[in-house]
């Protein structure tokens, strides 16, 4: 037996025997309308039954099968939370290693330049890195000698030649600073002065070595020749 549902015509097949002739009340499994279904019509010679039929009562019609239908999905999706890196690699880490760096690097230089002069006695080679800063470095235990400064005529120009000597007299390699020469005049005021290299950078203990230094025309009024260590 047929049955289609007057409000959505969905079909249901149904077992004949459960309805009566008078028929009885169904529900739609789908839209959930509720109508009276007759049932098939019965012969004339068929004997009713001995005993009244209980009274009749909804039913479900169950519908044909059909595909499922998609589910929706909602288009926002929560995104992954983001991978957390090692510690070293947090910016903020990052910035506080550099600072602390930079405060390393400042407080080396600051200790360099205020112990300028024991760091020269420590590591002598340091000197010449010093001088190159433009620091000047006292080098103790270092004595200038046999100095002599000569005037003469030279390619019709008046040049001044002075020259000496300097001895390390201690008992450790002392670095080589720059020569100092100034010219005094009668007020035994400095109108000119001028550095010469020696042409080493360290000395042993007991060792010389000699410098020579060469300037064209002096200046004139000169009265006195100043040789010294450059920082003295």
């Amino acid at each position: 037996m047929i049955l289609t549902c007057p409000a959505c015509e969905t079909r249901y097949e149904v077992d004949a025997a459960k309805f009566p002739p008078q028929g009885r009340n169904v529900r739609c499994a789908r839209c959930s309308n509720v109508w009276h279904a007759m049932g098939e019509p019965v012969s004339a010679f068929e004997p009713e039954p001995a005993e009244p039929e209980p009274p009749p009562r909804e039913v479900y019609a169950q519908p044909e099968p059909r595909d499922p239908e998609p589910q929706e999905t909602s288009a926002y999706e929560e995104p992954p939370p983001e991978p957390r890196g090692k510690l070293w690699q947090q910016p903020w880490f990052l910035k506080t290693g550099w600072a602390a760096l930079a405060g390393i690097v400042i407080l080396i230089g600051v200790i360099a330049t205020v112990y300028r002069h024991q760091v020269v006695e420590t590591w002598p080679q340091s000197a010449s890195v010093y001088s190159k800063l433009g620091m000047k470095v006292a080098a103790s235990g270092l004595k200038i000698g046999n100095t002599r400064n000569l005037r003469e005529l030279r390619n019709g120009r008046l040049v001044l030649t002075v020259s000496g000597a300097l001895t390390n007299v201690t008992d450790r390699e002392l670095p080589v600073p720059q020569i100092r020469i100034g010219l005094v005049d009668n007020d035994k005021r400095e109108i000119y002065h001028w550095t010469v290299a020696p042409d080493v950078i360290t000395l042993k203990p007991g060792q010389s070595t000699r410098f020579v230094t060469r300037l064209s025309n002096p200046p004139e009024g000169v009265s006195e020749v100043r040789i010294a260590k450059a920082g003295e």
